[in-house]
């Protein structure tokens, strides 16, 4: 048991300096390549901050542990959104580009309900669960994002000289992959210590998945976002969760289904649809109060939301 806790200890103190790190050194390229922040959000700190689901779920659909594979992508999802946003929103206000506001939204919305959809196999041709083709084709829309932001990449980025270039380039990538190492070790480590007590108390797989294993796994996500608002870099913050929402429905879970077909469990049907529901609130919360702006209140009913929806979801586990 104490050798469970100061492991859990250690990984969380890995994932605050990876996270410190790799704000720093994606802020750096970003600035060096005259890139806005918010790309670097969506691609570079998204895909390193869900490289823990990626692992996780990876070994969960080898093992063919589906439950804890749709549990993590999903649990983290609903964390991102109502746990991250909220806390990083009551650490500072969080400004939100148009670009996000009327493209990113929208995409982490649609895929929310395609994976609903193609889950339960209300579409037409499809089966219930989650195929290796069909895998492909959630792959394929995630392409299709990829292209989008990467087009996108140098659209607003202001015009600087060598001397506002705060890192050295190799120094910046050394500091990325740096944080980048420390957020997945940490991540792991936070997870397997986490799994190991939870389950020394006879809790689901289910819940696991959509508590522990889920919160564990965006811890990566919720440190680099709170430091990134410190830091006043909210678009890093923002890209951070939305990008990571979008990798983990149509990358972390596909490249799962070609590990190993999905079957799907209905009783996730409940926590997709809060989080489709929490994707259209962050929709309106851009139009109400300061526009295109995450004011505290509206952060803090996200948060509020997630409390309520984790004490149901234990009551019923």
């Amino acid at each position: 048991m104490i050798i469970t806790i100061g492991l859990l200890i250690l990984g969380l103190l890995l994932l605050v300096k990876g996270a410190d790190w790799l704000v720093s050194g994606a802020s750096a390229i970003a600035r060096y390549f005259k890139v806005t922040d918010l790309a670097i959000g969506l691609t570079i700190v998204a895909f390193g901050t869900s490289a823990p689901e990626l692992v996780v779920n990876g070994f969960a659909a080898f093992e063919q542990s589906f439950d804890l594979v749709f549990g993590n992508v999903i649990g983290s999802n609903n964390f991102n959104l109502f746990v991250i946003l909220g806390i990083t929103g009551l650490v500072a206000p969080i400004k939100v580009q148009s670009s996000t506001v009327w493209k990113e939204i929208p995409l982490s919305l649609f895929a929310a309900v395609l994976i609903l959809l193609i889950a339960n196999s209300w579409l037409p041709f499809v089966s219930s669960g989650v195929s290796r083709l069909e895998a492909v084709i959630l792959l394929i829309i995630f392409a299709g994002f990829l292209y989008y932001v990467f087009s996108q990449l140098k659209s607003d980025a202001e015009t600087q000289t060598a001397d506002q270039i705060p890192l050295k380039l190799n120094k910046s990538l050394l500091l990325v992959i740096v944080g980048l190492a420390g957020l997945v070790g940490g991540g792991r480590l936070v997870v397997q210590s986490a799994v190991e007590l939870a389950q020394q108390l006879c809790i689901s797989e289910k819940v696991i998945g959509l508590t522990i294993v889920a919160a564990g796994t965006s811890l990566p996500e919720l440190v680099t976002s709170v430091v990134a608002a410190l830091r006043k870099n909210t678009d890093i913050a923002v890209g951070n969760i939305i990008g990571s929402n979008i990798f983990n429905l149509l990358f972390i879970l596909p490249i799962s289904a070609l590990i190993h077909p999905l079957v799907y469990n209905t009783a996730f049907n409940t926590d997709l649809l809060i989080l489709a529901g929490g994707t259209i609130l962050l929709f309106v919360a851009m139009f109400t109060g300061i526009r295109k702006k995450l004011d505290r209140w509206e952060a803090g009913l996200l948060f509020a939301i997630y409390i309520a929806y984790t004490i149901v979801v234990i009551a019923n586990g």
